[in-house]
């Protein structure tokens, strides 16, 4: 299938590690143009390098999207170079553990900063030029916000936040013909989840015990499952799909997780 992304450049937050990695590798082997937003400029380097090794296009930008300026920033950087924007990922973002009874208000509103006022910052400022191409946002979303976890209050909350955002800007969008949809993310293994496992006594028990509730296969979803979807969604291939919530999770939020392997 040919998803007509060739030449699109394709802003992709967070995008040096783990899920965002993915989505540039597979977005460069498309024949577009991802631009890495990240805060670590050797990590956006070392994988802008290896696309480039691999014959792909690729651009990237540092960038600490808790700054609100930054965001604007990142966008003005990329209009000057290309002039254009053809699609938003926000991806960027971490489940840091602020909870309502360990948590305060200045870490709630610090992790609002981390996982989705840059969401909207983003959005906001590429907006003029998404019009312009009639492009889409794709916004990555955890399935936090629809069963909870315990213990990380504005991580949930921020998900709900990037939930109602995507349907909220799909409508407002309408007029332009730009497409909004989100990909959530239940338990897919990245570096961070790694590290987050590792921090966990008796870790091999605990990845095994978490691998047996999700139903389809009894096993983590791949960043480069969540990259397919997300690609899809950036595409033509997509044209008639937007306000969507597509759960790429083996059916963890919502089949019966007591179901017997098959």
């Amino acid at each position: 299938m040919d998803l007509q992304l060739k030449d699109k450049v394709v802003i992709v937050t967070g995008g040096a590690k783990g899920i965002g990695e993915a989505i540039v590798r597979l977005l460069a082997k498309e024949g577009a143009t991802p631009v890495i937003v990240g805060r670590n400029e050797a990590d956006n380097q070392r994988l802008a390098d290896d696309i480039i090794a691999e014959g792909g296009k690729v651009f990237q930008l540092v960038a600490e999207l808790t700054n609100p300026s930054a965001s604007e920033e990142a966008i003005k950087i990329v209009l000057e170079k290309y002039g254009r924007i053809d699609g938003l990922v926000n991806n960027a973002g971490v489940n840091d553990g602020v909870g309502l009874e360990s948590g305060n208000y200045e870490s709630f509103l610090e992790s609002l900063h981390k996982n989705v006022i840059h969401y909207y910052l983003m959005a906001h400022h590429a907006l003029p030029a998404l019009k312009k191409s009639k492009g889409a946002i794709v916004n990555i979303g955890s399935k936090v916000a629809d069963t909870g976890q315990g213990g990380t209050s504005a991580y949930a909350a921020s998900n709900g936040g990037r939930n109602a955002l995507t349907r909220e800007w799909a409508v407002e969008l309408l007029p332009y013909g730009i497409r909004v949809n989100s990909v959530i993310v239940a338990e897919c293994y990245t570096p961070l989840y790694q590290t987050w496992i590792n921090s966990i006594p008796n870790s091999e028990e605990k990845l095994a015990s978490i691998k047996a509730k999700i139903p389809f296969g009894n096993r983590m979803t791949t960043a480069e499952e969540i990259a397919n979807a997300t690609v899809f969604l950036l595409s033509e291939a997509s044209s008639h799909t937007t306000g969507q919530l597509v759960y790429v999770d083996g059916g963890y939020v919502h089949l019966d997780r007591s179901i017997s392997p098959l």
